[in-house]
């Protein structure tokens, strides 16, 4: 689900071990729940119940309520049914395994929305017959939180835990807080570094359409799906980085604001949310 580098860092150096351990196997589980690229996960199996009432686990339960939530805040520029959509563009699966280069797209799919999605208080969801969910909008920053939150618990230190553009931070920061660089890439060299901030709680969500393309006919595409057309999103903003009270919410405002295009600065500001 993931498709990225995870990054660890904690405040005591004596407790990195342990907080290794707790973010993989906290990671692994989230992989296990939501992964739509995994033909044993959970979210696979409620793709393919053809619109019966699924109980699934309580992972992947908490995880399509924070989409769901993204989706509201953002009236659904931010929404967890696009994952048919995004097959059609053909990221069907893990972004490291796919071709390069494919067919053209000859007609994108239908955003059914978000609203189409019923999760009840027992854990049983249902989506409609036809709709994919694909919670890699707001899961990743979610196991980014979640993780973060245990790992600090657990060993008694502030923790930084990174996957890809999303970070979170949890306990007692270093001394001035976590020094972060931000780049189109999270993997970019110094000097393509743009800025630096210093992050001390909640969360620095970065999206960004420039590393994730690949090409169908003679157009190229990125993951960044439209909801309203069902096509990647036309680029305003290349990278857009917002830092929240949590990842969540950073992630789901940077992603909101690469849809938004011109319309996101004002909508940020309204928010009150540093970007």
């Amino acid at each position: 689900m993931f498709g990225t580098e995870a990054t660890v860092a904690v405040a005591d150096p004596s407790a990195l071990s342990e907080t290794q351990w707790i973010v993989q196997d906290h990671l692994d589980a989230i992989d296990k729940a939501c992964s739509r690229f995994r033909e044993d996960s959970d979210l696979t199996a409620l793709n393919a119940a053809a619109g019966q009432p699924t109980r699934v686990s309580a992972v992947l339960r908490d995880a399509i309520e924070v989409a769901l939530r993204a989706a509201t805040l953002t009236d659904g520029d931010v929404d967890p049914t696009v994952g048919q959509a995004v097959r059609v563009l053909g990221y069907d699966k893990d972004f490291g395994s796919m071709a390069a280069t494919g067919p053209a797209v000859a007609r994108l799919a239908r955003i059914p929305g978000w609203r189409c999605v019923t999760v009840e208080p027992d854990g049983t969801v249902t989506v409609p017959t036809g709709v994919q969910l694909d919670l890699g909008a707001t899961a990743k920053a979610w196991a980014a939180d979640t993780a973060a939150r245990r790992a600090a618990d657990a060993v008694g230190s502030g923790v930084l835990v990174g996957l890809g553009g999303d970070i979170a931070v949890a306990g007692p920061a270093p001394e001035g807080g976590w020094t972060v660089g931000v780049a189109d890439w999270h993997g970019a060299c110094d000097s393509d570094v743009a800025a630096t901030v210093r992050v001390e709680s909640g969360g620095l969500a970065t999206s960004s359409t420039t590393v994730r393309r690949w090409m169908r006919g003679s157009e190229e595409v990125h993951h960044l799906v439209d909801p309203r057309t069902g096509g990647p999103v036309n680029v305003v903003w290349r990278t857009v980085s917002v830092a929240a009270r949590s990842c969540v919410d950073a992630n789901t405002a940077s992603s909101a604001s690469i849809i938004r295009g011109e319309c996101a600065p004002a909508w940020l500001a309204a928010r009150a949310l540093p970007a």
